[in-house]
């Protein structure tokens, strides 16, 4: 048993990966069951299925991937296992508290929102400090990290607030949800990705060029900021006039990537998709705000928010996830018919959720879509992590630290 706590705390990705895709499945469960009536929540559909995704889950999964990669960007020693354990531990209790407050007790959910707060601003304090020891001249992407980090907390903070107080909290909890989207998770995944990803592509395409803008974050950061600001008149009408400009610029950018997606394997072209999904997520956004002024009776239901969310977020959990799980278990980075079929399917579940999105303009069954499409994704989930994340928790195995593949 000892051995296997310590293999299982000797790698961050270990534990945040296993904690995030647990609560991912749990709070996935809790969404469809609340849903359905089959469970009668007191908290609202915000704080178990919007909160809980962006200020517990997915931030937890790419926690894992910063923890590990944040030190080697910077050339500076790895974080040591009681660093980030304890912080884990934080994670595990405050993320368990909010679970189990929403279902029995639902006043007790703020106390473990502000432990959760409290845990990741000690999350921001490491990583700012591993950023500012570094000598490396260009800090560029980890300073974009830590911008977007810094968003969530005050995002993270705003929605707390908004519980508590009553003149403006709807104001509030829809400005927090919205910054804690696209300028917290959104801006992070990102800031990863246009790091990782032509790196990756490079690795498995020697003859590949990295070609991006100079001020790529910065640019995308502004407009995505607009983006939120937009967002607070809720009017789909003016999402056009920001929507047109981000669908060019990533278009544009994408252009210059020239990313060789049909001559990398899947685990590289996987996370070409993901990029993907962000340029179609915003096309749809462009699409909704047309209808919004000549078919306003057209019901859109969060399409972009879950296309972003599940095309790109989800593919690219999925994609950096099982990559991060073989390198660094010493195995080789492969994707058999296994892992393709997984990568694959998962495509055609997003692209059934986007439908389910419009499904009411054609008389569907609404809430019957929605039951199928949890369903769905919890089993991909548990698919997955019983071929990959399974690999975290199992007994010690000889790693070969020297391999190629590890990042």
């Amino acid at each position: 048993m000892i051995s296997w706590y310590k293999k299982f705390c000797s790698q961050p990705h270990q534990s945040f990966f296993t904690s995030g895709i647990a609560f991912f499945i749990l709070f996935m469960a809790l969404f469809g069951l609340a849903f359905s009536t089959y469970i009668n929540i007191d908290s609202s559909l915000y704080t178990y299925h919007a909160y809980a995704l962006i200020f517990i889950v997915f931030i937890q999964f790419f926690l894992g991937f910063l923890f590990v990669v944040f030190p080697k960007f910077l050339m500076q020693a790895e974080i040591e296992p009681k660093v980030y354990m304890k912080q884990f531990y934080l994670y595990f209790i405050s993320s368990l508290g909010v679970f189990l407050s929403i279902i029995f007790y639902s006043k007790l959910i703020i106390y473990f929102q502000s432990l959760m707060l409290f845990t990741q601003i000690l999350s921001f304090i490491l990583l700012y400090k591993i950023h500012k020891r570094s000598t490396m001249p260009d800090k560029n992407d980890t300073k974009w990290v830590l911008i977007s980090f810094f968003t969530g907390l005050i995002s993270h903070f705003l929605y707390i607030l908004s519980e508590i107080l009553t003149n403006y909290s709807y104001e509030l909890l829809k400005f927090s949800v919205n910054s804690g989207f696209y300028l917290f998770l959104f801006m992070i995944v990102f800031t990863i990705s246009q790091r990782m990803i032509p790196f990756f592509t490079r690795v498995m395409v020697p003859d590949y060029q990295i070609n991006k803008s100079k001020y790529l974050l910065d640019i995308f950061f502004v407009l995505l900021l607009i983006k939120v600001i937009v967002l607070s008149f809720e009017d789909a009408k003016f999402n056009l006039f920001i929507d047109i400009p981000i669908f060019l610029f990533l278009v544009r950018e994408l252009y210059k990537w020239k990313l060789p997606t049909f001559k990398t394997p899947a685990i590289v072209w996987i996370l070409h998709l993901g990029i993907y999904w962000i340029v179609v997520a915003f096309f749809v956004s462009i699409i909704e705000s047309i209808f919004a002024y000549i078919y306003p009776n057209i019901y859109f239901e969060k399409i972009v928010i879950h296309t972003l969310a599940l095309g790109y977020f989800v593919t690219v959990l999925i994609g950096f996830g099982t990559r991060v799980i073989l390198g660094h278990s010493g195995r080789k980075i492969e994707t058999k018919l296994f892992a393709k079929l997984i990568f694959i399917f998962l495509q055609i579940f997003i692209l059934f959720r986007v439908f389910t999105s419009i499904s009411t303009n054609f008389s569907l069954d609404y809430a019957l879509l929605i039951e199928i499409n949890t369903i769905i994704l919890i089993v991909l989930l548990l698919v997955w992590s019983l071929k990959y994340i399974v690999i975290l928790i199992e007994p010690e195995k000889k790693i070969d630290k020297k391999s190629k593949w590890n990042i």
